[in-house]
């Protein structure tokens, strides 16, 4: 299995992306997908990740990290068959081949910003600048609630990716809103590939309900997986998956 076989069995052809989308997530940095998920697919996984919120208590998360203010959990690969779309869906990955080039799946998480919470320094998902064209982290957020200006959208720096630096290394205060920032808006439904080289954080909740996500995370296959797949794949979730889904991982038997 190579990475061209995999995708040509998971339904990515050339034409899965228009030139316009290329261009857009190349020039800005972000990209998003109307009507990934449906209305009952929405609600499936929102119910899902309700009852195992619940089930893991105060060790959701652990697998990757916790965090003040929101809601986590991780390795959803193992967790649900509901979660495998996260990695299979053809326009997703042709997005993350685009960006990339070679890549695997580093994490499928969640994240569910609370009410007023969820506030995050602007930061890039990678500890050094790259140039241009030599990404090795991308990200998928899966909106499962509306994304609105008031219930903690995250917020992005357009182009971001493109500067060669750092929030740190331009802005005083990385909390602080920068000038060229917009929210990502869209229904629940809708998957925003952004390249994490961009400049994006959370905001605040100003809401009384959580703000849900997932967070499908893919990084070049070079590098570290933010979660070790290898380490934490369990037999009936192997079992249950194709070849080219394993590529995606990155997993053997």
């Amino acid at each position: 299995m190579d990475m061209q076989t995999a995708l040509r069995d998971l339904g990515v052809t050339d034409d899965v992306l228009t030139p316009a989308e290329k261009e857009q997530l190349d020039r800005d940095g972000f990209l998003p997908l109307e009507g990934i998920l449906s209305a009952e697919e929405v609600s499936a996984i929102t119910k899902r990740l309700a009852e195992l919120t619940a089930a893991e208590g105060d060790r959701a998360g652990l697998e990757v990290h916790q965090e003040k203010g929101a809601d986590r959990l991780a390795d959803l690969v193992n967790k649900d068959p509901l979660f495998e779309v996260c990695f299979s869906h053809p326009r997703v990955l042709a997005a993350m081949h685009h960006v990339l080039g070679e890549f695997r799946l580093s994490s499928l998480n969640s994240r569910a910003a609370l009410p007023g919470q969820g506030h995050q320094h602007l930061h890039a998902d990678f500890g050094h600048p790259v140039e241009p064209g030599e990404y090795q982290v991308c990200n998928s957020i899966w909106l499962l609630d509306d994304f609105t200006p008031e219930n903690g959208a995250t917020r992005v720096v357009p182009g971001s990716h493109r500067r060669g630096t750092l929030p740190a290394d331009e802005m005083p205060d990385p909390a602080a809103a920068h000038p060229d920032e917009l929210q990502l808006l869209g229904r629940a439904g809708t998957v925003v590939i952004f390249n994490s080289h961009l400049w994006h954080g959370g905001t605040r909740n100003r809401t009384q309900s959580p703000r849900r996500a997932l967070h499908a995370y893919f990084t070049h296959r070079t590098l570290p997986q933010q979660l070790d797949q290898q380490t934490y794949i369990r037999v009936n979730t192997y079992n249950r998956l194709t070849p080219a889904q394993h590529f995606i991982l990155d997993v053997t038997a």
